[in-house]
């Protein structure tokens, strides 16, 4: 049994609900999906992996303040503080480390920020008698899978500690869902966010030399990357290139509303995949993006990295008959949206 939610009519449109890492990529826009569906966000976050500026930008997307509690997840009297002067409905826990090669480096920070983190979150929100969370998981919790598209039957293991912590975390939730039925827990596992708000105003920043593959397109149309290195192109797909799911960031933002409403109607917690059940191959995005900044874009073949799959796709299908959810926007609409945020905002 994964969950019992709280009677319906517990918690309404209308709503505080809380975002732990809030001013974030994925919870910036899911911000502006929650207000648009008539709930009232309060973003959490110490700003360790975004940029304080975020808020003003949704303000100017959404035309009024969204409420902000600076600081840490770790921080437990902080925790206590935030929930003793807000009545939230939910939660949203975005507040997490994400980098797959740092947490090979620095496995014990991906471990007390996203396995710990959570505890204080669910020890607070136990206190404050709010038993509603919407968990961000990943597709990485399914290892290297070998049933295709992947659904979430498949079985679920890691190849990193990140994605360890993602499944220790999904475990735990399982298990406090069997303990006690009050709670009520929504897990979604992303397979590939990209592209951006349709304003520009709001998008993917990472730090450095992107691990994703839009963001490093996005570089090397901006001409401060030469070229892309394509990995592998000898695998057995349709161009040779591997293929991932990639879903849209403000399609991934309303899942969220999706689960949080199944939560707070009453009809109990889910563990889902968030995709489309289509790839797109690294040199289909390659062409979608050159199709959205006007030139073709120059890459080079390299060989195949450890580890990497030709293939991996989501089964969408349990998500649509659970949440009532799909994805509705295109992998052209990733890259427009995409190029719109860059061109926006680069120097």
């Amino acid at each position: 049994m994964l969950a019992r939610s709280q009677a319906k009519g517990d918690a309404v449109s209308g709503d505080k609900i809380l975002l732990t890492g809030g001013a974030g990529y994925i919870g910036s826009h899911t911000a502006v999906a929650l207000a648009e569906a008539g709930y009232a966000p309060v973003v959490l976050d110490n700003f360790s992996n975004a940029k304080p500026s975020v808020l003003e930008r949704l303000e100017m997307i959404l035309g009024v303040p969204v409420a902000l509690e600076r600081g840490d997840i770790l921080d437990r009297a902080f925790l206590a503080d935030v929930f003793t002067r807000h009545e939230f409905g939910a939660v949203i826990h975005f507040a997490a480390r994400k980098a797959v090669g740092e947490s090979v480096a620095r496995p014990m920070d991906y471990f007390e920020t996203n396995c710990c983190g959570l505890t204080a979150l669910l020890r607070t929100m136990e206190a404050s008698g709010v038993r509603n969370l919407v968990f961000s998981s990943s597709a990485t919790v399914y290892g290297e899978p070998d049933v295709f598209p992947v659904p979430e039957t498949a079985p679920r293991w890691h190849t990193s500690p990140y994605a360890m912590t993602k499944l220790a975390s999904e475990d735990l939730l399982l298990a406090m869902a069997d303990a006690d039925p009050f709670w009520a827990f929504g897990i979604l596992r992303y397979f590939n966010p990209a592209g951006a708000h349709e304003s520009g105003l709001i998008g993917e920043e990472p730090d450095g030399i992107p691990n994703n593959l839009m963001p490093y397109l996005a570089k090397v149309a901006l001409g401060e990357l030469p070229h892309l290195n394509v990995f592998g192109d000898d695998f057995p797909t349709p161009d040779g290139t591997g293929v991932r799911d990639f879903v849209h960031v403000m399609d991934l933002a309303e899942a969220h509303v999706s689960s949080l409403r199944t939560l707070l109607d009453g009809s109990g917690g889910h563990a889902v995949n968030i995709g489309t059940g289509e790839g797109s191959s690294v040199m289909q995005m390659l062409a979608s993006y050159g199709r959205a900044c006007g030139r073709d874009l120059p890459w080079k073949p390299g060989p195949r990295r450890a580890g990497d799959v030709a293939k991996l796709v989501a089964d969408p299908s349990l998500a649509a008959s659970v949440l009532k959810f799909r994805t509705r926007r295109t992998l052209d609409e990733m890259c427009e949206s995409s190029w719109r945020w860059v061109t926006r905002n680069s120097r």
